[in-house]
């Protein structure tokens, strides 16, 4: 009964994958445990056409001992910006050009090349100034102190304005300016320049306060996420720019399919001719790797390149080669005279050790890729390990409670290799 009660699982399993992979698939939205999943397949750079940008650091003024600091720094600060920009799957890392410090991102199907450019570079610095005879002085009051910033829309004017809250130390700071400067102006600075200098009417306590400027919607967000995000901790440049074509994503992605699908086709065959009712067992559960590995991408998600692609494929040579060790052994057993049942068991028993001391090695490599890896070799890697991992479950175990459905039963004659 313990090989139904498998079986059962395992067309469960196919069941769910097969629902997940359907292109139409609506998000998996779950409010009671806070899940939300857009599942579908996210295309990377090379598929689905974007921005390629590479900006220097200047990092001169940076301390050496603080210098890979403020890189991590930067990267966080320039993530933070993209991720509100709303673009999918961006990637964003460390590299280097000789001696210098650059930051390599990725910005996959973005549409306002030059918005992206624009949010990305700008160091968004904040203060608040207050005058001293013809000049403004520093109030010590920075957009560091400042909690967080959102886009609102004035009732009387109907123009945007971004509203600001203050942590507990800026709500103090907030609280002084305006109490010694009623009835006076207070300037907003930004990035040296000031873009409003309202009177304040009376003492602020609450620690908020609203920046106005005659933004349209988008200058009015762009603020917002700039002083989220914080400050860039060192000035960037940028120093080359790769606008990537989407339109040559289908043709990459079709010709890379029908690649794939040829070499698949033709190992099913092979495996079939060959091996016949078991390679056609082993073909199912080909079928059943391939439902769980792309659910694995959707709900990952994996951001699936072309290299990614060749990963994939890769890993479904690599589910037959496990196959292939489990029938080989198989046949010396039912050569040496055992049962169909026994010879299954010790089959699959003796060739263990050979997938598993293999896929090691291949989950090694993988893990070596991702880690020091960027860009398509990390996307192959990704997608190579899953296939690995899934392969080793649908060979030792889809593969294995196929087979045994056959023992004892009138059909087991049909197990010839």
């Amino acid at each position: 009964m313990k090989k139904f009660y498998t079986l059962i699982i395992i067309l469960i399993i196919a069941f769910v994958c097969f629902w997940i992979d359907r292109p139409s698939v609506n998000p998996l939205d779950i409010h009671s445990l806070k899940i939300y999943k857009d599942l579908k397949i996210h295309q990377g750079l090379d598929l689905k056409g974007g921005v390629h940008l590479v900006y220097e650091g200047d990092f001169s003024k940076i301390d050496q001992k603080e210098i890979e600091k403020a890189h991590e720094g930067l990267i966080n600060v320039i993530e933070r910006r993209i991720n509100a920009l709303g673009v999918a799957e961006p990637t964003i890392q460390k590299g280097k050009i000789g001696d210098k410090r650059t930051i390599v991102i990725e910005l996959p199907g973005i549409s306002d090349t030059q918005e992206a450019i624009k949010l990305i570079g700008q160091t968004a610095q904040l203060k608040f100034l207050e005058q001293q005879g013809e000049e403004w002085k520093e109030t010590g009051l920075t957009g560091a102190n400042l909690k967080k910033a959102d886009v609102e829309i004035n009732n009387q004017t109907g123009e945007p304005e971004v509203a600001i809250e203050f942590d507990a130390e800026g709500a103090k700071l907030f609280k002084e300016i305006t109490q010694r400067n009623l009835q006076k102006p207070v300037a907003i600075q930004l990035d040296q320049d000031i873009i409003s200098a309202p009177t304040v009417q009376s003492v602020i306590t609450e620690g908020k306060g609203v920046i106005t400027g005659k933004f349209d919607m988008k200058e009015a967000k762009n603020l917002a996420i700039s002083l989220t995000s914080g400050s860039l901790p060192v000035p960037v440049k940028l120093i080359s720019q790769r606008n990537i074509s989407a339109t040559l994503g289908p043709e990459s992605v079709k010709k890379s399919l029908m690649a794939g699908l040829l070499g698949v086709f033709l190992v099913m065959l092979f495996m079939i001719i060959y091996y016949k009712t078991p390679g056609v067992l082993a073909t199912l559960a080909l079928f059943v790797y391939s439902l769980i590995a792309l659910a694995i991408f959707k709900l990952i998600p994996v951001t699936l390149t072309l290299a990614g692609i060749a990963g994939f494929i890769l890993s479904i040579g690599m589910a037959v080669d496990a196959n292939i060790l489990i029938f080989e052994r198989m046949r010396e057993e039912l050569r040496a005279g055992k049962t169909l049942g026994a010879a299954i068991e010790e089959g699959f028993r003796r060739a263990w050790s050979s997938i598993r001391d293999s896929n090691i090695s291949s989950i090694i490599t993988c893990l070596i890729l991702i880690w020091l890896g960027s860009g398509l070799v990390r996307g192959f890697a990704v997608t190579l390990l899953i296939g690995i991992l899934v392969s080793m479950f649908t060979a030792i175990t889809v593969t294995r409670t196929f087979l045994r459905l056959f023992v004892n039963t009138s059909l087991e004659k049909l197990i010839k290799i």
